[in-house]
C-alpha cells in the first residue's frame, strides 16, 4: 500500500477499492483503466478519458496500468503520470514531487499539492499543460527516448567517486 503518516486516514480516489497492481500486458491494463473510468459518474468520466487521451497523445508508447488503486502511465518502468477521481476534485498526478513547482506559474489558478494538481471535474486540463507536465516529468527523468540503464552514466568524480 501507499505510505501515509501514523495518525492519518489515507483518502481513496473514487470507485477504488483494490490493492496496488504492477502493470501486466497493455491490454489487461488499458482495460483496467477502461473499469476504472466506466464505475465514474459524469462529468468525472468524460474529463478523465480526456486526460487519459491527453497524457497518451504526448506520451504514446507509455504503458498504462493501475497503481496505488489508480490510473498511471509508465515508461521503461517508471511512472511519469496517473490521475484519480475523488468526491469533489479530480487529480493529475505526476509522480515527482518537483514538476509542480518548476511550472508553478503556469499552474497559476490551480489547487494543489506537493503531489497532485487538482482540476474541476467538468473542465479536462488543457492539452498544452499536459504536455509541459508530462515533458517536466521526462526531462527530470533524463529521458530520450532510452530505457534509463541507457542513459550516459555520470564520472566517478561528479559523483564525489575515485578519480
Amino acid at each position: 500500500m501507499g505510505c501515509r503518516l501514523p495518525g492519518k486516514r489515507a483518502r481513496s480516489p473514487v470507485g477504488t477499492s483494490a490493492p496496488p497492481t504492477q502493470c501486466k500486458t497493455l491490454a489487461v491494463s488499458a482495460q483496467e483503466i477502461d473499469d476504472y473510468l466506466a464505475a465514474l459518474d459524469e462529468p468525472k468520466r468524460a474529463t478523465l478519458e480526456a486526460l487519459r487521451r491527453s497524457i497518451l497523445d504526448v506520451a504514446p508508447q507509455a504503458e498504462q496500468c493501475i497503481s496505488y488503486g489508480m490510473p498511471a502511465f509508465k515508461l521503461h518502468g517508471t511512472t511519469i503520470a496517473g490521475f484519480a477521481a475523488f468526491k469533489h476534485h479530480l487529480s493529475y498526478l505526476p509522480h515527482s514531487g518537483s514538476v509542480l513547482p518548476a511550472l508553478a506559474p503556469d499552474l497559476a489558478g490551480y489547487e494543489m499539492t506537493k503531489g497532485s494538481l487538482h482540476f474541476a471535474i467538468d473542465k479536462p486540463l488543457p492539452k498544452r499543460l499536459v504536455k509541459q507536465l508530462i515533458t517536466t516529468r521526462l526531462r527530470q527523468l533524463g529521458a530520450t527516448g532510452k530505457a534509463p540503464d541507457q542513459r550516459r552514466p555520470r564520472s566517478s568524480t561528479a559523483t564525489g567517486g575515485p578519480t
